[in-house]
């Protein structure tokens, strides 16, 4: 069986990623590694970061490795948060809890919608795969807007003000099956396990 590791230490990822992928393939996480320190993330692209994350884990620990960086990119926001989604609000409010962090870069991304009748937006993930010291890049987009208030208990991030095309639920409202079928992270990842099932002898 073929081992993989993600390297993220977002559970809901985690979780999402593990309903999807290949009964033919282990997916390892950091802890199944033994890797408990930050991973740096710090480039200007979300191709930039995932593949810093990945390569990170690949030089120090010698797995083949994927990691994804997922933004939330708003048309009339000249395409903001995009890669600084995570940390949106963070130079507002640094010493909050980072598990506090979601609520607040909504607070933000909605304060500075406020009177914005334009509402499109589009989620996008970047992963970046090293197998061998090679690397490749599988992407996801799934289009849609951003409403006024919160709505929904599940996902995580930006899913509680995003509706996407077609649909009147946000990802927060959705069921996990659901949203694994149609959302940025499903498409990339989708493509990724593609690709990994196409090349395994």
């Amino acid at each position: 069986m073929r081992e993989l590791v993600i390297a993220t230490n977002n559970k809901h990822k985690v979780e999402e990623i593990s309903k999807m992928i290949s009964s033919s393939i282990k997916l390892l996480t950091l802890s199944d590694i033994g890797c408990f320190e930050d991973i740096p993330e710090d480039q200007n692209t979300l191709e930039g970061n995932a593949q810093q994350k990945a390569m990170f884990v690949y030089d120090k620990f010698g797995y083949d490795c994927f990691a994804d960086d997922t933004g939330l990119e708003v048309e009339a926001l000249n395409g903001e948060p995009g890669v600084f989604s995570a940390r949106y609000s963070k130079d507002e409010a640094p010493h909050i809890p980072e598990k506090n962090r979601p609520e607040y870069n909504m607070i933000k991304l909605l304060r500075k919608l406020n009177g914005i009748t334009n509402r499109k937006a589009a989620f996008r993930t970047s992963i970046c795969l090293i197998e061998k010291g090679k690397t490749r890049f599988f992407e996801g987009k799934i289009e849609g807007i951003v409403i006024d208030e919160k709505r929904g208990e599940m996902g995580f991030g930006y899913d509680p003000i995003f509706i996407p095309n077609g649909f009147n639920l946000t990802f927060a409202e959705m069921e996990l099956d659901t949203k694994n079928k149609i959302s940025h992270r499903s498409i990339a990842t989708y493509r990724l396990l593609n690709y990994i099932n196409s090349n395994t002898k």
